[in-house]
């Protein structure tokens, strides 16, 4: 959401979303940057936003507003502080020493956004460099100009990339987010993407108009189907094991215990969006 634009910041007080970015980069123009910064800042103080993760994405090191931007930022205290083109792990280590520097209280994280060749084949030591990172977000868009590549249906230019994001991010436990879908007018397109990221591990993915949101959450939470058999595994296994029998079969599948925690995990994500959907 432009830190600029007050309507936006008031829409996204309901918006059914997991979290924000409260953006002072490529949304706001050099004359609004430090007009941005304020609301933005002020937006984060406000406690207006519930449950969701609330953070700002700064301009990036080396531009004419980054220190001031973080530096507000880290006063303010969102979750998460966003910060683009990060490119190693020296430049995370940095921008964390920054941030404490700069008094960020102990909640508000590092978002580093991997977008550059350079972060993409380093990624494994950026996701590792600092307990303070905890989110990986795919700039899809930079990385596919900085490749000289195309936005094609499939993203095979860039399939490697995600790919390798994801394994550094779980290697790391860290989140890790998908890029953003362009053509707010293509539905299919749009749906086809989130459903490629989700297949594909990521946690989530980052959107640019809240008219992407609703198929966005469809994607990413667990359907009625796969709910209700992961309670037939979980209850199996518990079944058989509680019968002391080592095999348990469901649907015809031989169940193992990777199975189970797969299951359990889709059960606490389901929990987790009928939690956020209760509470509004």
């Amino acid at each position: 959401m432009p830190g600029s634009n007050a309507r936006a910041l008031e829409k996204a007080r309901s918006l059914p979303v997991d979290g924000l970015i409260l953006d002072l980069e490529d949304a706001v123009g050099p004359g609004d940057k430090v007009s941005a910064r304020d609301a933005a800042c002020e937006a984060v103080r406000s406690g207006a936003y519930g449950r969701r993760e609330v953070t700002i994405r700064v301009n990036g090191v080396g531009t004419q507003w980054h220190e001031a931007d973080l530096a507000a930022a880290a006063a303010a205290g969102p979750h998460g502080v966003v910060v683009p083109k990060v490119g190693s792990a020296d430049e995370v280590r940095s921008l964390v020493a920054a941030l404490e520097a700069a008094g960020a209280p102990a909640h508000t994280r590092l978002w580093a956004m991997v977008e550059t060749p350079e972060a993409v084949l380093g990624v494994a030591s950026l996701a590792a460099a600092s307990p303070r990172l905890a989110v990986l977000v795919l700039g899809t868009n930079d990385l596919v100009k900085e490749l000289r590549a195309r936005h094609v249906p499939g993203r095979a230019p860039i399939l490697a990339a995600l790919s390798a994001v994801v394994l550094a991010a779980r290697a790391a436990g860290v989140a890790v987010l998908d890029g953003v879908y362009n053509d707010i007018r293509d539905v299919e397109g749009f749906a086809a993407e989130c459903a490629q990221g989700r297949d594909l591990g990521f946690d989530g993915k980052t959107l640019i108009h809240p008219g992407q949101v609703e198929m966005c959450n469809a994607t990413f939470s667990p359907s009625e189907a796969e709910v209700a058999e992961a309670r037939e595994v979980v209850e199996a296994w518990a079944w058989e094991a509680g019968a002391g029998r080592g095999v348990v079969t469901v649907r015809g599948r031989m169940v193992e215990n990777l199975h189970v925690d797969m299951a359990r995990e889709v059960l606490a994500t389901d929990a987790a969006v009928r939690a956020l959907a209760a509470d509004g």
